[in-house]
């Protein structure tokens, strides 16, 4: 998206991040349901943005979408990373998330050398699709991971080998 100004994230824009998670149509596609645990899960993305691992998407000066790489504290796992990306429900279907996708896949290539990234989504969810077209590969299926409200959700993990 042309006028997609992405910068790192800081921790003053928290705020902004929860607004956005707790959003029904962003919360359904995260573990996170509670406001205590929609909390706790904003201050651990943001949190990754001391080590300039979090990313944040603006418009017209504005905090559109945030994604975050997850990385590991140990030797062993630091050749790879989770992530996760949302974006502002009014500012879905522009791009945004495909520019962010890029860019995290750019960040962690080129600042951090990663070799993989990892993202964990629930069955139907919209961001499969981008994942395909960016190249990432299912290679985990869960049958009935969660379970809200009496309905079991499975799960799909999807990764690229980048390096």
């Amino acid at each position: 998206m042309k006028d997609l100004q992405i910068k790192y994230s800081t921790f003053s824009e928290k705020e902004f991040l929860e607004k956005f998670l707790k959003d029904p149509s962003s919360n359904e596609w995260f573990l996170m349901k509670t406001e205590k645990e929609i909390e706790s899960s904003a201050f651990n993305w943001i949190n990754f943005s001391k080590y300039n691992a979090s990313l944040t998407g603006y418009l017209d000066g504005k905090p559109v979408a945030f994604g975050t790489l997850f990385l590991m504290p140990y030797k062993k796992l630091s050749h790879q990373s989770m992530f996760y990306i949302v974006v502002d429900k009014d500012y879905r279907k522009r791009g945004i998330g495909s520019d962010m996708l890029k860019n995290l896949i750019n960040l962690a290539k080129t600042y951090f050398n990663l070799e993989c990234l990892i993202c964990e989504v629930f069955e139907n969810c919209p961001i499969i699709s981008l994942l395909e077209k960016q190249n990432f590969k299912e290679f985990a299926y869960q049958k009935k991971y969660i379970k809200d409200e009496g309905k079991y959700t499975s799960r799909i993990m999807f990764e690229l080998w980048i390096n």
